[in-house]
Order: structure tokens, then sequence, then C-alpha cells
């Protein structure tokens, strides 16, 4: 039995010299006798370090196998203390490989629904490279209902433990990764449903620290005393903070009181002359969709616009910038520039540039994606000895992963994968679930020619992104 509260990690064998806090040391020891048996191990206090290191290596294999660097996990247990969090959460985060410092960190938060699950989030290839250009981690929390009455309302509502863990976890995150600066940066927040609640709560707490916030179907704006507590005290600056509210055109069309609630909240938001985009998507209902190719060029144009300078100690995000904004007018799907003088109508939404404002368009409009640009091609190719065919990708920050293309001498003979994993919206190379999240973790980037003879052949291939654009052929070697 794991004691309550304590921390499981997964370091880094790199790191392993790195001291780790010595009740996470016991529990690590005690767990190791229980999975692998024999008599206990001595985890003597006088040396914690060493310790450390050894058990650490274990429980990377036994606890999380996918969460090899550039990967790092931490678990924690349920509490039963006053204000910890009283349900067991598994937070994983992507550290980009060859980052010097890191500028932010893009929270994933999952919401409440069946089958929902954030374990897979910093896998995703698609918010990885929105991450990897401004040089952000990518956190995906998991809140693990392992009880039945384990339910939302012990996590969404950060007051009741979720903020406290968040917080502890990109501490100790960053000691594992050699990137302590994890827990001082600014955040950006995507979250669905309860995670939505979640996230625009944690702007109330700490409007200082995010940098903006991405809700779909889900914000506490309307909710207090209801699915989560009293509304906090606004603090300084809350209203600066960019803000999108993303639903489903199925939800706005619903007969009942639940059909209304999102232009309320809208309201609500621009009441106080937010920053907020009102994001309809016109072909779902409460599922994420396609929505991620709106939600990465807002975050991307306000990542660029607030994140502190690089080399800047006191973390302080910056305003936005004047004159870069457009705005959709009071209602339509035409979004156009903002005049700087110009204020924001009543039911205006704001957008953080032309991109973001054009995509914003394209999107309300249609649901899907837009993209006239190929991917990057993939990188270090090889042919092994056993021919099979190797190699590393990237996703397109536009549209993503959708496949490749392999070619023998110059000519197609296959597209992966045959058969597209299952997808919420736009099929694509990891697959999607409903909560935006990868059905794959590991990319599996490897082809054989099931005709053989792969010594007399030239072999290449392309990436494909979602849009159905091929990069530039690069030869296997």
């Amino acid at each position: 039995m794991i004691m309550s509260n304590l921390p499981i990690l997964v370091r880094n064998p790199a790191l392993g010299s790195q001291a780790a806090p010595w009740n996470t040391v016991r529990v690590l020891c005690f767990v190791l006798v229980v999975v692998v048996g024999g008599d206990a191990p001595k985890c003597e206090a006088a040396e914690p370090r060493a310790a450390s290191a050894s058990l650490a290596r274990g429980m990377n294999e036994v606890l999380h196998p996918n969460a090899i660097p550039p990967y790092f996990a931490v678990r924690y247990e349920a509490s039963e203390q006053e204000g910890e969090l009283a349900m067991p959460v598994i937070y994983t985060v992507w550290i980009p490989p060859g980052v010097r410092s890191l500028r932010g960190v893009i929270v994933h938060q999952h919401g409440c629904g069946a089958g929902t699950s954030g374990e897979s989030a910093a896998y995703d290839l698609h918010w990885q490279a929105l991450a990897r250009k401004w040089d952000c981690a990518l956190l995906g929390p998991s809140y693990r209902k392992e009880t039945e009455n384990m339910l939302c309302p012990l996590w969404m509502d950060p007051r009741r433990g979720s903020e406290r863990a968040f917080l502890r976890a990109l501490n100790e995150l960053g000691e594992m990764a050699g990137h302590p600066e994890l827990s001082r940066v600014p955040w950006a927040l995507w979250g669905h449903s309860g995670g939505g609640i979640w996230a625009s709560t944690m702007h109330l707490l700490h409007p200082d620290r995010v940098v903006a916030v991405w809700m779909r179907s889900g914000s506490s704006m309307t909710n207090w005393g209801e699915e989560v507590g009293p509304k906090p005290p606004i603090k300084t600056g809350t209203w600066d903070v960019p803000l999108a509210l993303n639903v489903g055109q199925k939800e706005t069309a619903l007969a009942d009181s639940s059909g209304k609630k999102w232009r309320r909240i809208f309201e609500a938001y621009r009441q106080q002359d937010a920053l907020i985009a009102w994001v309809v998507d016109p072909l779902t209902g409460h599922e994420c969709g396609n929505s991620r190719y709106v939600a990465i060029p807002f975050l991307d144009a306000c990542l660029e616009q607030r994140l502190p300078v690089p080399g800047d100690s006191s973390q302080r995000l910056r305003p936005i910038a004047p004159g870069r904004a457009w705005s959709s007018g009071t209602s339509g799907d035409t979004a156009a520039p903002l005049a700087v003088s110009s204020k924001l109508g009543s039911f205006a939404s704001w957008l953080p540039d032309a991109k973001s404002g054009l995509a914003w368009m394209h999107f309300v409009r249609t649901g899907l994606l837009q993209d006239s640009t190929p991917p990057p091609a993939p990188n270090a190719v090889r042919l092994g000895a056993d021919g099979v065919l190797h190699w590393q990708a990237d996703a397109d920050l536009e549209s993503g992963l959708a496949g490749f293309i392999i070619e023998r001498d110059g000519k197609e003979i296959a597209r992966l994968p045959e058969q597209p994993s299952r997808s919420s919206g736009t099929p694509i190379w990891q697959g999607l679930t409903s909560g935006d999240t990868p059905v794959r973790r590991e990319p599996g980037f490897r082809y054989r020619d099931p005709a053989g003879e792969f010594p007399a052949h030239r072999y290449g291939i392309r990436a494909v992104n979602a849009a159905g654009l091929a990069s530039e052929v690069v030869p296997g070697r």
C-alpha cells in the first residue's frame, strides 16, 4: 500500500545524482518490494542521493514505462487532509529537447466525461509544435476516478486541492527535468468542459501568471456556488488576460437553459471589458472536433505578444501589443483589424492578431482547418540493415501531422496510416479523442517494404499534414 499524499516520481536517470525528497525515496523503496519481491532495500537516510538514482530508474519502468526523457511524470495519491486533493492525479510533462531555459508551460486540461484522460496530452505532436516554437513545456494533468465517489468537483475547483497539487508538480517536475524554472514561468491554459472550469478559475486566482485561456465548453464565470465554490476576489490585471470561449453549435441550440448559458457566460465576460473571443464550432456539440486549428493560432499569438522577454528574471507578462488585434464586430462571422482607439462592442469578439482572426473566420464558418503551406519534412531518415525504414517527424504548426507517403525508386508505394486512427474531427496520425488528446501516445515512425529486396531500391518519405499537403521527399540513408 502506497502512503497517501506522497508523490511517486519518475526521474531522468541522467539527473539521478540529484537528491529526491527523503519521504519520496522511502515510498519508492516500499513499492519496489511489493512489485519485485524479496527483502526491503536499505534506504538509509545518510545516502538519499544514491538511493534516489537507482530507485527512480526502477520506478520509471514499473509505473510509467512511457515517461522517459523528454517526458517526465509524477503521481500523487488521494489525500484525506483538508484542502488537499481527494483523488489521485498524474502529471506528465514534455520538455522540448535542447531547450536551454523554459519560457512558459502550456497546460492541456481534460474534462469530466466518461473516458476522458489527460495522460496522453503531453505526447501530442501538434501541441508540442506550439510548445517548441516558444520554448515552453507541455503539461497534461490526468485526474484518476478510481472509486465512484471521486467526481469532477473534487478537482475542477482548484481551491479543493488541485491548485496546490499543480503547483507542487511544476516544482518537482522542473527539478526532475533539470529545469527548475518550470515552477516560475507563466502558463497558457487550455481546458475542456470541467477543465475549462478549472482553467477559468485559475485565471481569476493567478492573473499575473496566465498568458491566455482557451475554454472549450466550460467556464466557472456563472457557476459560482453551484459547480464550484464562491467567486474569488478580482485582482488587478485580471481582464487584461486574453480569453476565448469555444462551444459547439449543438450545445447552443439546446432547448433547455443549458443552451442559453454559453451566451450568458460570454456576455458576463464582456461586461468586464474582457479581451475574449466567442468561437462557435458549427459541426459539434460538447466534443472538441477540429477546435485545435483555431485554438493553437490564438494561443500562438498570445504567447508571442505576452511571454516575458528572454532573460527577464521577474517573469512579468507583457501587455497585448497595441494595433495588432482584430474584432468580429457585434455579430456574424467576419473579423477585421481593430483600430487602437476603438472600443469593443458589447457582444464583439476580440482576437489577438490577423492570423488568429483569419483562422477564427474560417473556423466559425466551416468548422474545418485551413492551411496552404506544406508541413516540415521528416528527419533522421535511415534504412536499417533489416530493411525497416525509420524516421522522425515534427507536426505542422498550422495543421498537424496526418501521415506519410513512402516512395520506392521515385514512385509512391504506400500511404501511412493505411487505416486512419480514430479521430474526433479531421483524421491525424495519432488519432484524436473527443477531448482533444491523442489516441496513440507513441508515433511509431517505421515501415517495411513487403516486396523485400530492399538493398536494390532507393526509398524516400514525405510528411502529410491534415490539410492533405505533402512535404519534400527525404531519402533513406
